[in-house]
């Protein structure tokens, strides 16, 4: 199943991965060209499994004293979105103990370090897609979600396209082999430069700008004509839909700063027209917010842009697409009662009803295709409890809100578990408030139930979305490790610049 109508389907999910050194000083490190005797850099077909276990021997940047002996599991048929435990209790992902991946027995371990399943990753994209029920679609994966080189890759090749909201991302997505074509870009502030590399690139440009504003209008037909350009464009609209999310994340109410409010309209369809030939107007579409859970609210932003799509056929000037955005939620531990796929076959018979079956439908999750298939481990420091009444318990790990600063900003919950077994049940062991290094008060994920003996490390799961790309080195900590699954093995390893390398970038002038 592909991600959209006009795109094929992949094959093996992960077919080449690049290794590189990045300019401040991290590395993508090919892990399975090492292991097979080939030079960093070189591209290696996805290879079979041919036993038990694989040695992976680092080379620079990893370390050539951590060696790994990776213990294979056996897979499920199918893999759903939990973290899976192998016999003995340990913590498994893409068939492989996250123990094994991390060095949890040397001096200096892996850790804190996000992991992620690429292979899972892609069948969520392909899942998604079923629910368009052979609708003509675009998946446009929110790169801001993960950036990361080979989960962007694997979506692409899937047939993805992306939706990009600077030119950092447009750069990401157009590197990992993404045509122009299924690129859109949204965001309320575009400078000029950004403009001009959305519609520079190619024959045509990207897929669509999208407008933001009636003055990001004029704006961009400027651009356009200096370049001698004709730039394509849609309207993202304002639907004036209250989302139940949290307030930092709700971007379809009347205060927010994204879209162009309905009563604008007539204004910014005045601005295309006087654009002239330097702006094609492709579709519209909404956004209402992120971390969906019911299918109603995300059909009153679609009934919105339906509404205004059937006004602008009326006029004789129909569209290439309908935007119905994403926001998809996911299980972050209390349940999500529909998946990705709900929505996308919701709004896919909602626009049918309406007379709008052959257009095409694009939408543009991010977070449902990467957080619960991504977590971020970390090392048990120590424990502290004090002695007073009530007694109070503190597990230390050395990932703070400088890796993951979703509890911090949103006061997000993420599950903490241990990884070496299953965790207890809720009132079956004390609970410890797990909080990092970072020197903040607001460094704090929460309360977790562990037993008497504490695990060397912990998971926290659905990290996929919205971690690495997030994170800092605030309090001169360095960035955390990421490693990629993919067909049974480590696909690929990112290893950051480390505190002395941070250091001396600091010790300037």
């Amino acid at each position: 199943m592909s991600c959209s109508s006009w795109g094929s389907d992949a094959g093996p999910i992960v077919q080449t991965i690049f290794a590189r050194r990045t300019t401040t000083g991290g590395a993508w490190h090919d892990v399975r060209a090492v292991d097979r005797g080939l030079p960093p850099g070189r591209s290696v077909s996805r290879p079979t499994w041919n036993g038990p276990s694989s040695r992976v021997v680092g080379t620079s940047p990893l370390d050539a004293s951590r060696h790994g002996v990776f213990t294979r599991c056996q897979p499920r048929a199918t893999r759903g979105p939990m973290l899976e435990r192998d016999a003995h209790g340990a913590a498994t992902m893409g068939g492989l103990r996250l123990e094994d991946l991390l060095d949890l027995g040397a001096d200096a371990p892996r850790t804190p370090a996000y992991v992620y399943d690429v292979d899972a990753i892609v069948q969520a994209a392909r899942d998604l897609a079923g629910g368009f029920e052979g609708a003509p679609h675009l998946i446009a994966y929110a790169v801001k979600a993960n950036t990361a080189g080979p989960i962007v890759r694997a979506l692409g090749a899937a047939g993805c396209g992306a939706e990009v909201v600077s030119g950092g991302e447009l750069a990401v997505a157009l590197g990992a082999g993404f045509p122009a074509d299924v690129i859109l870009f949204s965001g309320v502030a575009k400078t000029s430069r950004e403009i001009d590399q959305a519609i520079g690139v190619g024959d045509r440009g990207i897929l669509a700008l999208q407008m933001e504003s009636v003055e990001e209008i004029t704006r961009v037909a400027a651009r356009a004509r200096a370049l001698g350009r004709k730039a394509r464009v849609s309207f993202r609209v304002n639907p004036s839909v209250e989302a139940d999310t949290h307030a930092h994340v709700a971007t379809g109410h009347d205060e927010a700063k994204f879209g162009i409010a309905l009563a604008d309209l007539p204004a910014a369809y005045e601005a295309i027209d006087r654009a002239g030939d330097a702006l094609e107007l492709m579709g519209i579409g909404c956004h209402i917010g992120s971390q969906l859970t019911r299918t109603d609210e995300y059909l009153e932003g679609a009934r919105v842009v339906l509404d205004l799509a059937a006004e602008r056929r009326a006029t004789g000037k129909p569209l290439a697409y309908l935007d119905f955005g994403g926001g998809y939620g996911v299980d972050y531990g209390a349940g999500c009662p529909v998946t990705p796929a709900d929505f996308a076959r919701a709004a896919t018979r909602l626009a049918a009803e309406r007379g709008f079956g052959g257009t095409r439908i694009v939408v543009e999750p991010g977070r449902a295709l990467v957080a619960p298939y991504g977590v971020l481990c970390a090392s048990v420091v120590m424990a502290k409890r004090s002695r007073g009444e009530p007694s109070r318990r503190w597990l230390m790990i050395d990932a703070g809100m400088n890796d993951l600063v979703r509890p911090a900003l949103y006061g997000a919950k993420h599950r903490i578990e241990p990884i070496d077994r299953p965790p207890p049940a809720a009132g079956e062991a004390p609970g410890y408030r797990v909080v990092g290094p970072v020197c903040e008060s607001s460094d704090d994920f929460g309360e977790h139930p562990f037993a008497e003996l504490l695990p060397r490390a912990v998971v926290i799961r659905d990290a996929g979305a919205y971690g690495f790309v997030m994170a800092s080195e605030y309090n001169g900590r360095g960035l955390p490790t990421e490693i990629f699954l993919a067909g049974g093995r480590v696909a690929a390893i990112h290893e950051s610049r480390d505190a002395a390398a941070w250091a001396a970038s600091r010790l300037f002038g």
